[in-house]
Order: structure tokens, then sequence, then C-alpha cells
């Protein structure tokens, strides 16, 4: 069974009386906090789709209201080519979604949050709140081009610094010419 088919589809649309999923207090405060926001399950995990707007305000919320100390992974995916996927009914599909799952140790517990970002635009930095995520950042924005207001320091990670383009982008050509990493070993 696809990804798609197996997403539960138990969500909260904008101005709804739809329910978050069951048993899940983080969750249903989330949506209360950020109305705009939509929940739902997927894979046994709570989700929540977020706007950039609130983007910055939901990690603030995490760490010191909710008790989320870690941000323990922030990637993203390119939709280019699948601009029809599943989406739950609320959530706005843009080219790209920025993805971050956050820990917390006292509650024992997994939350991830999905942003919708479109080609061109931004999103706060979440570095002010997760320092952790410095890298990450920059690698996404390396990698897909995907732009972090406030970043400190948002240059190429990985790719030569006059490289152009970026290389995960579904629209970048493949195999244009061979790729020499930064601080790659020459070779002999």
């Amino acid at each position: 069974m696809s990804d798609d088919a197996a997403r539960e589809t138990t969500h909260k649309e904008p101005g709804g009386d739809a329910p978050v999923p069951a048993g899940d207090e983080v969750l249903a405060a989330a949506v209360e906090r950020f109305p705009a926001a939509v929940a739902e399950h997927s894979h046994g995990q709570p989700v929540l789709h977020i706007g950039a707007a609130d983007w910055l305000g939901l990690a603030r919320w995490l760490r010191d209201e909710e008790q989320f100390t870690q941000c323990v992974d922030i990637t993203a995916v390119d939709q280019l080519l699948r601009p029809h996927r599943p989406l739950p009914p609320g959530v706005a599909p843009q080219r790209f979604e920025i993805v971050a799952n956050f820990l917390s140790h006292p509650r024992n517990r997994r939350f991830r949050a999905i942003c919708q970002v479109a080609e061109g635009a931004e999103v706060e930095t979440l570095f002010d709140v997760y320092s952790g995520v410095e890298l990450p950042e920059r690698e996404i924005y390396d990698l897909f081009g995907v732009r972090f207001a406030g970043h400190p320091d948002l240059t190429r990670l990985m790719m030569p610094d006059d490289w152009e383009g970026h290389p995960l982008r579904k629209d970048d050509p493949p195999a244009r010419v061979p790729v020499q990493f930064k601080e790659a070993p020459a070779p002999q």
C-alpha cells in the first residue's frame, strides 16, 4: 500500500467543527492556539500543517509551553511533480514542504509540523528557538533553494560557493557536470 493510501485523514478544517485526532492533547492545543492550522495523524504520528506566518510561533510554543526541547530533524521536499498530491482539506499545496520533527523527552513523544512554501518565498528560521537547526537549514537552502529569513549564516554548505542552482530541485538538470564537494580530498 502506498504512503498516500495509508494516510489517516482525521483532521480539522479551518473554521470547521471537525475534531482533531482523538487522544492527542498537544495536537488539540496546537489547533486551538493556531486556528488556521490543520491537524491529522499520519502513520500513527500527530502532524500539524501550519502556515509560514505561524511557523516560528509554533516552534516557540512547542518549546516554551509543551516541553518539546529539541527539533531533531528539519528537511524539505520538492513537490513540483506532485501538484495534486493528497493533502487534508484546508491545506493549499505549494511547491515545497518544510518538515520538522520535534521531540519531547518529558512527554516521551514526537510531533511533526509541515509548512507549505511557495517557490521564491521564504520561511522564518527556527535557529533562535532550536540552535541545532543551523546546519539543516543551510542544507535545505543549498540543495533546494528555500530561504530562511533571519538565519545567521545562510550560505552554501555542501556545494561549491560558485555553484549555480540547487541540485535536489526537481527542475534542476541531472548530471550536468561532475560535482566537487567542499573540503573533498583532491584526486591523487
